[in-house]
């Protein structure tokens, strides 16, 4: 069964900086990517690594900056890998820091994704790939992912280090001179993105090593990568403005709505099931930390009234919104956080 990439949304922030500065719209970008705008406020949480091409895509062509990708990695540097640079960082030597991305990368911050290292003679090889296939927008994600994996070797060869050449795939690259400007690399194109380097340099040592508590080396949750996961995520992003439906979920994954829903009776849940669990998470949320009315609450979740969302939750939980949000609240429970608002 093919699998369906899920990355956490921290690339959002900047592209949607770098197209307000350029005076593009970030209402067009992100309705043509099909995300919300909520994802700015909430950079932890997931989307399709698929979306994520896609915005960049649609920032590209907003701005006419066919160089964005190159600049913003470049900007962000490892620090916008999040845990990912925490392990960098924290590592003893270049090459160790290689195999810990290359392990962590798919459970931490984005699945379906290839980040390692090959070794041929006297030459190293730091590659990226996507495995799900996406072809819109490959050459523009790699040349994002180059600039983290520069960021990375540079952490320990200093800011001016420079590999033998960078690779990326396709027949051409658009403003190549200018990318190549901004990584500081020669860029060759290829059958897999990476960077090509004398293996000698594996051994460098971590010049500024950082030892952080085991705790914030995980920076949350591994990211799950099956299709229900993905399925759930789409319908939680989903209700920051409309309830999803089915069909539509199924076109972001490009798959039939019949396909959908067979590959999920394949894992033993239903699309209904996965629903209505991400809409109980909300709700819970919703009733626990606002001080909304019912009413409010059943329009937000895509109710037509209050007595339509009463009888689901009643269905649910075995009590009305009412008598669980007092009870909730009888009993000081946190809750956490939930993105309500709706551009």
């Amino acid at each position: 069964m093919p699998r369906y990439g899920l990355t956490k949304a921290r690339t959002v922030g900047p592209i949607a900086e770098a197209v307000a500065g350029a005076g593009g719209s970030l209402t067009r970008v992100f309705g043509r990517a099909e995300i919300p705008l909520t994802l700015l406020d909430t950079p932890d949480r997931l989307i399709l690594l698929r979306d994520q091409v896609r915005l960049i895509e649609a920032a590209i062509r907003e701005i006419g900056d066919p160089a964005l990708p190159a600049r913003l990695s470049t900007q962000v540097g490892i620090a916008g890998l999040g845990p990912i640079g925490v392990q960098v960082r924290a590592a003893g030597t270049l090459g160790e820091a290689l195999a810990r991305v290359e392990a962590v990368t798919p459970v931490l911050l984005q699945t379906a994704t290839w980040t390692g290292l090959h070794r041929r003679g006297a030459e190293a090889f730091y590659g990226y790939g996507v495995v799900e296939r996406i072809e819109t927008g490959r050459q523009a994600n790699e040349v994002l992912a180059l600039g983290y994996l520069l960021g990375t070797v540079r952490h320990f060869l200093g800011p001016a280090w420079r590999p033998d050449h960078a690779v990326v795939t396709g027949a051409t690259l658009a403003r190549r001179a200018e990318i190549e400007s901004l990584l500081g690399a020669e860029i060759a194109l290829g059958s897999k993105a990476g960077l090509v380097f004398p293996a000698g340099r594996l051994d460098a040592p971590n010049p500024d090593r950082h030892r952080p508590s085991a705790p914030d080396m995980t920076d949350g949750e591994p990211i799950g990568d099956d299709l229900a996961a993905c399925v759930a995520h789409l319908i939680e992003l989903g209700l920051d403005e409309a309830r999803p439906r089915i069909d539509g979920i199924a076109r972001r994954l490009g798959l039939s709505r019949r396909t959908l829903q067979r590959r999920l009776d394949e894992t033993g849940t239903r699309y209904a099931d996965i629903q209505q669990r991400v809409m109980l998470v909300r709700a819970k949320a919703l009733l626990a930390g606002k001080t909304w009315s019912i009413g409010r609450i059943a329009h937000d979740l895509g109710y037509a009234d209050a007595s339509h969302f009463t009888r689901a939750f009643l269905e649910w939980t075995g009590l009305t919104p009412s008598h669980w949000r007092r009870e909730v609240r009888a009993r000081g429970e946190p809750t956490a956080p939930v993105s309500t608002a709706r551009r």
